[in-house]
Parts: C-alpha cells; structure tokens; sequence
C-alpha cells in the first residue's frame, strides 16, 4: 500500500519555488533560524505589543471600575428614595399617582399580603415587576437590584421592603450612564491608540539609537570581510556590545597571527626548497652534459647519482616535516593512555639503526594521554638531533624521569645567541648550516609537545659538555583506568 502523499515509484517530484514559512522565522543551514526582520523592527513590535496590551489592560481595569461605581451610585441613590418613601404614610396615595412619561423614574407598588399578588403601577409606563420584586414583598429578600429592557431602553431596578408583605419598586433610566461611559469608552480608546502609536514611535526611536553601536559593529565587520584587512574594531565602553568586539577583536588577532604563520610558513619553505632544487637542477644539468659528451667517469657519475639522491631524501624529509607543521591541529579526539616508556624504547630502536653512537637509557614508568605516533616523532627528532651533533661513537643520554624526558648530547653545546632560537621554524645555526636537516625537527617537537600539554626546553647537558632538551608532558606514574595492559 502506498502513501498517498509520496510519488508513484519511478518518478520524480516536480521542480518548483519553495514554499516559505509565513512566520518571522525561516530555517537556515544546520537548523538554525534565520530572521526576516531587522532586529529594530522587531524591537519596535515588541514594544509597541507590550504597551498596547498594558494600556488595554489599564482601559479596561479603569472602565470596568468606573462603570462598577456608577451603577453603585445610582443604585445607592435608588435605595435612598425608596426607603424614604416607604416611610411616609401616603405610601399608597404615591404609589397610585400618574407618573409623567418623560419622567426619568418609576414607582411600583407591590403587596404580597393577599393571594394573589396585588401589583399597583403609578403610570402605565411603570416597568414590570419580576420574581426579584415579589421575593422582596413576601419577606425572602432584603432588596434587590436589577437591570432590565424596557422599550429598547435600560432601566436600573430597586426593591426595598415596605412593611408586612409589601415592597416599593423604584426604576431609573440608565440613558445619562449609559452616554457617559459610552464617552469614557471611546475616550479610552482614542487614548490607547495614541498611545500605541506613541509607543511604536518611542520603540522605533530607542531601536535607532540604542542599536546605533550594533550598526556600527556590523559596518566595521562587513568591511573586514570586503577589505580583509584584519584590523581591531575600536571598543566605547564596557558594556555586552563592548565585550562582543573585544572578543571579535581578539579572533581577529587569532586570524591574523595564523595568517603570518601562514605566509611566514610558505615563505621560509619556498626559501628552504629553493637551495636542493638548485643543487639538483645542477647535478641534473651535469649529467645531461656528461651524458651528452661521455666524459664523466664511473665514480663521478656515481658520486653525483648520491648527491642527487641525497636531494631528494633531503626534500622528502622537508615536505614531511612542513606537512607536519602545516596542520597545526590539537590532539585528536580519540586518544589513548600511552606508555611513554614503550614509545622511547621504539624511537631509540629506530635511531640507533641508522646513527653510529650509543645511547645510555634509563627509565620510569609514565603514562600520558595522547597521540602515541606523534610522541614517537617528537621523541625521535631529539634523539635524531642528539645523533647529528655527537661525534662518532660518542654516547646520547636518555632519562625518563616523573614525565620528563632528557636528551643530552656530547656535541659543542648550543651558543648563547642561538639558544632563544632553537625551537624556531628554518631556524638553522652558523654550525649547521653544512649539515643534513630542515631546520624543522626541533620546532615539530614543541608543536607536539605544546598539543599535548607540555613543553620542551634546551640548555647545557648535565656536567657541561654538549647540549641537552627536556621535553616535559603530563602524566602519572600508574596506568590509567582504561589502558590497555
């Protein structure tokens, strides 16, 4: 059985404008809400909303108590007459007389002593009298006040007891009430929508005004995004929108910092890969040329196939290392307790493979929380480092010790003026400026270890001879809940 909502199979549903939502409201990307309306507009609805719902309710309190106290008063003032009247012995005498018909009251008289109820109307248009009336006479009811419709005309009617099993019915016109709240209503009204107009104008003005600081917030950002200059956005005061373009001016500081690091990053390596492009080109050229004339011996040819060869290495090493750089991300969110201990025992494998020196290890159990490949790197570039500048067959110092690993080597030390630099990107001393490497292996390090929470700093080796990097990352001693045994 199909929906009969969905399309037959095999077809698709016609293309056409889609519908939007009649709100205020459309949704955007991700699910989030997107507003039609300007946010002054909307602040101007607002309050003009909230000021005509509170003038409504103030009108129609003031109405509903002065309507109240009018029918209170005339009711007062009918119950007054009434039982004046029925003081006076000519109760029947008044009771009988013709009333005028422009007379704006009527008197009834009600005797309930006999069966039936004798009703005596003064004028034929007294108005009839009802159940209320007639409980009033036989005793039931202390008064009773009504209003009722009498030829198209309200009429406000009282009953107080007249003695034994009588009662006296006086009826007013409500006409002269009646005009004057009916006054008092078109009054209120005329002033609540003044005043609703009022308020529209008020929150039209205080939209304009108070959001002049948000415009100009908005002006300033626009023109970032149309210039790209990333330059701060001066800051008035110290209030929500202050605080707002303080933290935009500080993510516009972000930016800018990465945006040199950027462009420091791709100039540093089009400067680095520009000397073994040269020197490959060269070695290229010459073996086209020796080629060409075949005049270069066996070992010349061979002796230029290394140093070729060792370009290439050398450049592969470059672009892994700035690949490396260039990603500048934090530690992935699926980490894992790592054995830092283990981690140092491959790195030194590793190196010791290709590096003709020893390397004294010693060793405590530490456990972090991280990226085990990364740390293998990081660890890997200092002991490559320590290898580089220890003469052949000399020894590299490895402790690990309460989460700090120390890499010291018996090479001539680091100079004063170098030291603040070591840890930068390209950064490559006067020494080693003949010697294999990017200039990269040191500053990966940091990268690393700053991604895990820690540091690296370089000095004297212990004892003075050679250089020394401690690389610091937090941990504990003990295996974490959760690592694997």
């Amino acid at each position: 059985m199909t929906d009969p909502l969905e399309p037959p199979a095999g077809t698709e549903p016609a293309l056409g404008p889609t519908p939007r939502p009649a709100s205020g409201l459309v949704n955007g990307l991700g699910g989030g809400l997107h507003y039609r309306r300007s946010l002054a507009s909307r602040v101007t609805l607002l309050s003009t909303l909230a000021v005509g719902f509170a003038v409504s309710a103030v009108a129609f309190a003031a109405y509903a108590t002065v309507r109240a106290q009018a029918v209170g008063a005339l009711d007062e003032s009918l119950r007054g007459r009434a039982y004046a009247a029925a003081k006076t012995n000519t109760l029947n005498a008044l009771a009988q007389q013709s009333v005028p018909s422009w007379s704006l009251v009527r008197m009834t008289y009600v005797d309930a002593s006999s069966d039936p109820v004798r009703v005596y109307k003064a004028g034929e248009n007294a108005i009839a009298v009802g159940s209320r009336e007639i409980a009033v006479a036989q005793g039931d009811s202390d008064g009773s006040a009504r209003t009722v419709y009498n030829q198209g005309e309200r009429w406000r009617v009282v009953a107080v007891p007249a003695g034994d099993g009588q009662a006296l019915v006086l009826a007013q016109s409500m006409e002269s009430t009646d005009r004057m709240l009916d006054r008092l209503g078109l009054v209120m009204l005329l002033f609540g929508a003044a005043g609703m107009i009022t308020a529209g104008l008020a929150g039209w003005a205080v939209a304009r005004n108070g959001l002049r600081p948000v415009r100009r917030l908005t002006e300033a950002v626009e023109d970032i995004a149309r210039t790209q200059r990333l330059d701060p956005i001066p800051v008035e005061g110290s209030d929500e929108l202050a605080r707002l373009a303080q933290s935009f001016n500080g993510m516009l500081h972000t930016l800018s910092a990465s945006q040199h690091r950027q462009r420091q990053l791709v100039a540093d390596a089009g400067h680095e890969l520009r000397t073994p492009l040269t020197s490959l080109r060269t070695n290229l050229d010459l073996l086209v040329q020796a080629d060409a004339s075949s005049g270069l011996s066996a070992e010349s040819r061979a002796e230029l196939l290394g140093d070729v060869r060792a370009q290439i290495n050398e450049m592969t090493t470059l672009v892994g290392d700035l690949v490396e750089l260039a990603r500048d991300e934090p530690v992935s969110r699926t980490v894992e307790p790592v054995e830092l201990t283990a981690v140092l025992g491959q790195a030194v494998a590793r190196v010791r493979r290709r590096a003709d020196v020893e390397f004294a290890v010693k060793t405590s159990p530490w456990w972090v929380t991280g990226d085990a490949d990364a740390l293998e790197r990081a660890i890997t570039n200092l002991l490559d480092n320590a290898a580089k500048w220890s003469p052949e067959g000399g020894v590299v110092t490895v402790t690990l010790e309460h989460g700090t690993l120390m890499v010291a080597d018996e090479g001539p030390g680091i100079s004063p003026e170098d030291l603040p630099h070591v840890f930068e990107r390209f950064y490559r001393s006067a020494e080693s400026r003949g010697m294999p490497g990017s200039g990269l292996g040191l500053s990966i390090v940091r990268s690393i270890a700053e991604r895990h929470g820690g540091d690296v700093r370089a000095g004297s080796a212990p004892g003075g001879a050679g250089a020394a990097f401690w690389l610091t990352v937090p941990g504990q001693p003990s295996p974490p809940e959760g690592a694997p045994e």
